[in-house]
């Protein structure tokens, strides 16, 4: 018996640990597909499944509703945005037409726009940020930079001898 195990022992080992694991493939196998729950139930109760598929399909019409209205708000909303420019556009063209500068009209018509839409929000400020460097900073002429400043060295041989 030593003998045995000594010279196919590992090959037993792997034997065993594959034979372990077909077994417990198998067993999930039969458990998936026998022992599945409610898989009598629905069988046995053919409302259950009607009020089930109803209540699927109540639940789908309902979003379905919910997406059409979304996607009537975001037409509505794309048309007003396209009468808009083409109100711009002929404000434009009858600036153009008087000699006068469109695109100063362009700016003002958008100020009065956004002055309208943000009278009900609050105006928000910018905080004075100074820059991060100086006013006399050139990267190129190595002048109000930092300490470090790199020069190639001298062609040539070197001075000496």
């Amino acid at each position: 018996v030593g003998s045995v195990l000594s010279s196919y022992g590992w090959y037993m080992l792997l034997a065993a640990v594959a034979v372990y694991f077909l077994v417990q493939k198998v067993s999930r196998s039969l458990a998936w597909s026998g022992g599945r729950p409610g898989a009598a139930e629905a069988a046995e109760e053919p409302d259950v499944v009607v009020r089930r598929q109803e209540a699927l399909a109540a639940a789908r019409l309902r979003m379905q509703e919910e997406l059409n209205a979304q996607a009537e708000k975001y037409k509505e909303k794309q048309r007003q945005l396209e009468e808009e420019r083409r109100r711009q556009k002929i404000a434009m063209w009858e600036s153009m037409q008087e000699g006068k500068s469109y695109k100063g009209n362009l700016k003002l018509n958008q100020q009065e726009a956004e002055a309208g839409a943000s009278a009900s929000a609050v105006p928000k400020s910018k905080p004075n940020k100074k820059p991060l460097r100086g006013g006399g900073y050139n990267p190129l002429s190595g002048e109000g930079g930092g300490t470090c400043s790199w020069r190639p060295g001298r062609r040539g041989p070197s001075a000496g001898g």
